[in-house]
């Protein structure tokens, strides 16, 4: 069993770091997810932590690169009706907005995080972007994690998670349809780590 364990993670290992939007696990075991119970974790509505991880490999200097991508701070509570709206008008606007460009187009790097320049971005800039625009339009930063997956075609991608009331949400640059994590057919592998943003916890959660 323990061969067959090593095996599969060295297979999600080799997948992170082969792909253009590459998006690599300690033993320490978390919590439920923040603001979650146990129930509802068992429940699949949100993606469940299952241990600390490292950051993805363009995302090592995030934190100090824009510190609003890992701030912990809470904000002034929505109503639950105007916080979606708000989000629903991002997703599309970014969506709507921002060309899809490789980093190595860009950059001539395989991968760096960073806000979309005037050519565009590629999904980690555009998960960051949303990302940014959310804090600034009201919503708290607590319910905003950027996570990493296999896509359906088991590619590497990166996505953001909207963590709402009833579960979480998945905002895509592919789609304006924001849907629940379990509905996207994604294999999530990371994300920031709901009560400490600037880490990131393993989650290995098939949709």
């Amino acid at each position: 069993m323990t061969s067959v364990i090593k095996s599969t993670n060295h297979r999600l290992a080799k997948a992170l770091t082969s792909a253009v939007c590459a998006v690599g696990l300690s033993a320490m075991f978390l919590a439920s997810p923040f603001g979650t119970t146990d129930a509802q974790a068992s429940e699949g509505r949100f993606i469940p932590a299952v241990a600390s991880s490292p950051p993805p490999s363009g995302a090592r200097n995030l934190c100090s690169q824009y510190r609003w991508a890992c701030t912990a701070k809470r904000s002034a509570a929505l109503s639950s009706q105007s916080e979606m709206q708000i989000v629903k008008q991002v997703n599309r606007r970014v969506n709507a907005s921002t060309r899809e460009v490789t980093d190595q187009s860009q950059y001539k790097t395989r991968e760096l995080w960073a806000l979309p320049t005037t050519r565009g971005g590629d999904c980690e800039d555009f998960a960051l972007l949303k990302k940014r625009d959310l804090i600034n339009a009201g919503v708290d930063p607590n319910k905003l994690l950027i996570a990493t997956v296999l896509d359906t075609r088991r590619t590497p991608h990166a996505v953001l998670i909207y963590r709402s009331a009833n579960g979480d949400l998945v905002l895509d640059n592919l789609t304006n349809r924001i849907k629940p994590w379990k509905a996207t057919r994604y294999l999530f592998l990371r994300m920031q780590d709901p009560n400490q943003p600037q880490r990131w916890v393993g989650v290995y959660g098939k949709s």
